[in-house]
């Protein structure tokens, strides 16, 4: 999507002003559109808190692009080309205006994230657009499944997920690289979490997630998705998602103590919120197809709290 950008000869340094403009403009967008990993965001040291941020509004302004309804699927991929060129301009040193991009860059810095993680997650939104190619071209189809396999899925998930993960466990901090895998699995289960959530969402989109394999264990028509006329019908294929990203958790579980002491309570409370809302979503019998499923403000809250005492104690 972007060509090699050459380093600039004196690299663009940002003033204290400059940055915490630029970091502000990151944690607004964060906090409005990040529904869950902000509350863990907040438990963070200041400089780490920062940093993920920065990442995440680079995150949500590929999303953005990728999902604009207005604009045609060539025209978006253009603009992500746009946008990764001027993030490769920024990270090689060149002077820019753009806040989101000050922050990643200083972040990138600081935490000596590679290059080629942030690339692969603007690659992954780039797939969603790719697949509305796909549906254009089976017009009969008002959904066309993305995967064919649960492997296939994992490649996507990988990189708008897994990589998350491998970008968040170096602003967290970590010495072993037994935590590399580990984090790759925990995005897995987030990204599954989503996909079940947001089934109908999708659907309606033209978007199906869930392998194609899978639906035809279960006898279920892409289709039959965003209508969900039944959803006592989509209950245990959902289920068998679940089970699978309830697997993928247990990472979580071991790569707390792989990550800084200072990083601990903020994962510990991420990977709580996602698995209660796998869990409320259980709870509801896998009946996605209703109002969104979320979890209460006040929870997150309670579970917040918590993560703070861990980081006092």
């Amino acid at each position: 999507m972007s060509a090699a950008v050459q380093p600039a000869p004196a690299p663009f340094v940002a003033t204290e002003s400059q940055l915490a403009v630029a970091y502000s403009v990151c944690r607004s967008i964060t906090r409005s559109a990040a529904k869950n990993f902000y509350y863990a965001f907040l438990v963070l040291p200041r400089p780490k808190r920062q940093a993920l941020c920065a990442v995440y509004a680079f995150m949500r302004r590929c999303d953005d692009i990728a999902d604009d309804p207005v604009l045609p699927s060539e025209e978006r991929r253009q603009k992500l080309a746009l946008w990764l060129d001027a993030a490769h301009r920024a990270l090689a040193g060149h002077a820019t205006d753009e806040p989101v991009l000050l922050g990643l860059t200083d972040a990138q810095r600081r935490y000596n994230i590679p290059v080629g993680l942030l690339d692969q997650l603007a690659f992954g939104t780039e797939m969603d657009v790719e697949g509305e190619d796909l549906l254009l071209c089976e017009a009969a189809e008002p959904a066309v499944v993305r995967y064919r396999t649960f492997e296939d899925l994992r490649v996507y998930c990988h990189r708008v997920a897994s990589v998350v993960g491998l970008v968040c466990i170096r602003i967290f901090g970590y010495r072993d690289s037994a935590a590399e895998p580990l984090a790759e699995r925990c995005g897995l289960a987030f990204q599954l979490t989503n996909i079940i959530r947001d089934v109908k969402e999708d659907a309606a989109m033209g978007r199906v997630y869930l392998p194609e394999d899978d639906l035809v264990k279960f006898g279920i028509l892409p289709s039959e998705l965003g209508a969900a006329l039944d959803p006592e019908r989509f209950r245990p294929l959902l289920a068998m998602e679940a089970d699978r990203a309830r697997q993928y958790y247990r990472a979580g579980d071991d790569l707390i103590p792989l990550i800084d002491e200072d990083s601990q309570p903020a994962l510990w409370v991420l990977i709580t919120i996602y698995r209660r809302l796998l869990e409320k979503i259980a709870h509801a019998q896998y009946d996605v197809f209703g109002g969104k499923i979320t979890l209460p403000v006040r929870e997150k809250l309670m579970v917040l709290a918590r993560g703070f005492m861990k980081r006092l104690a």
